[in-house]
This record gives C-alpha cells, structure tokens and sequence, in this order.
C-alpha cells in the first residue's frame, strides 16, 4: 500500500515537472518589442546633476557593491539610499541628489545586473539577493546608529517594500516611495506597467511550478523584456540600459507574492507618484494601503508622468521636510 502511495505521489511530481517544463519550454524572449507609452523625455534632456563620487562596499559573496556618494555636511544627517528602477542604474538620481543636497547623506546604489553592479547583467545568484546587497551597502556605510531611510522609484520602491517585509527590516528608519511598483496584478498597475513591460507569462508560470518543487536549475532565463525607446537603446547610453531580466531577478525586485503583507511592515513613509503616470493609477494607492498600514502620507502631483516624480523639484520638496522628521 505504502509503495502505491508512493508510487502515485512520483507519478504527480513527474506530471507537474512536466507541465512546468512545457511551459517554459513553450515561450523565448521576443527580438524586438514595440516601443511603450512611458516618456523618457527626462532620461534623455540634460540636466543639472549633483557631482557624486562613486564609492565601492563589499558585499557577503565578495563581490563589490557600488553607489554614487554624495556627502552631507552636518553630521546628524539622515543615511538616504536612493534605489533605482527597472531597466537603468543609480545615475537615474544625480539631478534629485542635486536638489536634496545637504538634506541626507546620499547613497544611489547600482544593484546587481545593471549597469555598474556587479554580476551578469539582468541576473542575480538567487533569488533575495538584492535585498542582502542592500543590507551590506548600509552595514558598511552607516555611521554608528545614523538613521536609514530608502527611496525607491518604480520597480525599486517595489523593492524597498519587498526589504521593509524581509529579514533586514531592522535596518530602515524610513521610506520614500515615487510611483511604486507592487506587483503586477496590484489595483495600482496599469496592463503591462503601461506598455513598458513584456512579460514571458508562462515562463513564469513554469519556473514558479518548479520552485515550489525546490528546482532552481533554470532560474537564470529571462521573463521579462522592457521597451526602451530606440532613441535610449541606441544613443550615446544605451550601453547603460539593462533590457531583460531573469526569473530570480524578477523576483527579488518586487514585492512578495502578498505584497499588503510586506507593505504592512513599512515603517513611517512618504508615497508621491503624478497624475499622469504611464505604467502605474497614481490615485489608487492611498486606498489600496491604507486598510494594512496607517504610516503612510501620500501625495499625487499634476502634470507628472511616471520618470518625470524623479526630477520634479516639488517632489524634492516633499523629501526635504520627511527628512527633517526622521
């Protein structure tokens, strides 16, 4: 009898695998994608930029970790740890540096997979590893108990989220959120973030059937691709963009799969995102967080697009005066 059992639980586990196998099996990343509806109007205009110096901390598989420094004069200054979005790299902060200069001690890190992180590029070693990344970067670069507050934009508030529900949790005093993302089934999401993201869907669904049977073998494929403008992608810093990511990098920059579970966790925060957001519905977010978290305050300011709360000096404003209460 007890053969049979087992017998019947292998067979399971066979049929499973191989659905998931199919799955993944049954869809490949696209050669070119149409381009979205996201401005990067900001991206590609120049602008005034803080003069920050690129520093390297060491992370706990001795990889270097890096981020662009910007000092603060007064030594009570807050440690603010600006963490970017999907597709760029920590260079995305230098004009909001400029504006918050003397605010907070500014660290903008270049994640793991993108450009000046280390690893491959669009990858990770497993999945949460950005998470620890950011533990080490504020281990190293804290001064005694200075307090921490993250700042996220997009897909990187989302990891800020995901951090404030994790093991590190300890380590943030605060948050800022710009326009962030939650998971892509969230209220707040518009279809395909907007038409920025091209998801493998059932890549995804695939390579998630085998995680849950703890197979982790080909978590290193791609599952999502990013529209960036042709004018991006072949200009002079489209060598900057990271145009895909892996299934365990996907994973480690979002929220859990029960994100209210990780925004409940939040410590006291500050979300802003505009009205004219292309990915994300910037009023939705007050009514979607407030029933799991009262910590929040939540701003939506006219005539800001979704890369555009980024360099808005109004937003910079609203920084300011969150930072001065931490």
């Amino acid at each position: 009898m007890l053969k049979r059992v087992f017998g019947v639980a292998a067979i399971g586990l066979g049929v499973t695998t191989a659905i998931a196998l199919g799955l993944v099996a049954s869809q490949r990343p696209a050669e070119s994608l149409p381009e979205g509806a996201m401005s990067f109007a900001d991206v590609l205009t120049s602008v005034d930029t803080a003069e920050m110096t690129l520093v390297h901390s060491p992370a706990r598989d001795g990889a270097r970790l890096s981020a662009w420094h910007l000092p603060a004069d007064r030594p009570d200054a807050p440690l603010l740890v600006l963490v970017h979005g999907s597709g760029w790299h920590g260079g995305q902060f230098k004009a909001l540096a400029a504006q918050l200069d003397g605010a907070a001690d500014i660290l903008a890190v270049n994640l793991r997979g993108h450009f000046n992180g280390p690893g491959a590029r669009g990858d990770v070693s497993y999945l949460g590893q950005l998470e620890d990344d950011l533990a080490d970067l504020i281990l190293a670069r804290r001064k005694g108990d200075q307090p921490v507050v993250f700042a996220g934009h997009s897909s990187g508030g989302g990891l800020v989220v995901r951090f404030a529900g994790g093991a590190h949790a300890g380590l943030i005093d605060g948050a800022v959120l710009l326009a962030p993302f939650l998971k892509y089934d969230a209220p707040t999401t518009r279809e395909n973030s907007g038409g920025w993201a091209h998801v493998l869907t059932r890549r995804i669904v695939g390579l998630s059937m085998l995680n849950m049977l703890r197979v982790h073998v080909l978590d290193h494929l791609t599952v999502i691709q990013f529209a960036m403008p042709e004018a991006v992608r072949n200009g002079p810093v489209g060598h900057e963009a990271t145009l895909a990511y892996s299934w365990r990098l996907n994973q480690s920059y979002a929220p859990r799969s029960d994100y209210l579970g990780d925004i409940a966790h939040l410590p006291p925060f500050l979300l802003v995102a505009g009205r004219d957001d292309e990915s994300f519905i910037a009023e939705g977010y007050e009514p979607l967080m407030t029933p799991v978290t009262d910590n929040g305050q939540y701003v939506v300011i006219d005539g800001v697009n979704h890369l555009g709360v980024v360099h808005d000096p109004r937003v910079a404003d609203l920084i300011k005066e969150f930072l001065s209460r931490v």
